[in-house]
């Protein structure tokens, strides 16, 4: 048996509340992989997204399986297989977008603009990066959590990728709340940012990292991949192309 952290963030990973079931791209992704590695056992263990590091190092889970973007930083604490995706990013922000907030920089032009993101997600430094000042950034546990302080007030919007800001606008049943359209990502060193998601395991599991990679290496762009993550929302669009977590990892973190 496997075990796979998740943190429940659709369109990711998440507990489908009608079956019970463990599902989203990374854990469907993640159940073919072990199958063909002679794994037909998965088991799914709910954390806080900033915990999924440290319990994946602590043996509370052997995969991490929550669309985590495969950042420097990161790569320092633990190993990832090459990605299964490419983002960019989005809004949600209070119907009308009554402050106009299109982007990382409309947030930090506009002096009392807020901005909420989750615990351990790549937002927060995105919002430093651009010089969003911490005082009017506010960190919220989950994503459902950042949602509901748009709602309430607490922040003027929420920053995430486009999947999870699309997932959950269309789940909201306020009626209050809409993705802030036109948007625009956020440059960084003179490029626009792109996050690319990937499956986390600890760096003395390397045979198995390897392993993975070469099986992901002829699912992913296939025909089967695209019918599986279809559902969650992910298109031809999404495809990572050729980038490795290699370059991903070697790229300089910036502070």
């Amino acid at each position: 048996m496997v075990r796979i952290g998740y943190a429940n963030e659709a369109p990711y990973a998440y507990r489908d509340t009608a079956t019970g079931e463990l599902t989203g791209e990374a854990p469907e992704i993640a159940k073919v992989i072990l199958e063909e590695l002679g794994v037909t056992e998965v088991e799914g263990v709910l954390t806080e997204f900033g915990s999924l590091i440290p319990g994946l190092q602590a043996g509370r889970f052997d995969i991490i399986a929550a669309g985590m973007y495969i950042l420097p930083e990161r790569c320092a604490q633990i190993a990832f297989s090459n990605p299964t995706y490419a983002i960019g990013e989005a809004f949600a922000v209070l119907e009308g977008n009554p402050k106009g907030l299109h982007s990382y920089e409309d947030i930090r032009d506009h002096e009392d603009a807020t901005l909420g993101v989750v615990a351990g997600a790549v937002e927060r430094r995105y919002a430093r990066q651009v010089g969003i000042p911490d005082d009017r950034v506010v960190v919220f546990p989950d994503a459902p959590a950042a949602l509901s302080g748009v709602r309430a007030g607490r922040v003027d919007a929420y920053g995430g990728t486009a999947l999870t800001v699309q997932d959950l606008i269309s789940k909201d049943d306020s009626g209050r709340l809409e993705r802030a359209d036109p948007f625009t990502d956020p440059v960084i060193d003179g490029e626009r940012v792109k996050g690319y998601g990937a499956f986390g395991f600890r760096r003395q599991d390397r045979d198995l990292v390897e392993a993975f990679n070469v099986r992901l290496a002829t699912f992913i762009g296939s025909d089967e991949h695209r019918e599986l993550v279809e559902p969650f929302g992910f298109t031809e669009q999404e495809l990572p192309g050729d980038v490795t977590a290699e370059e991903l990892c070697a790229v300089t973190a910036a502070d």
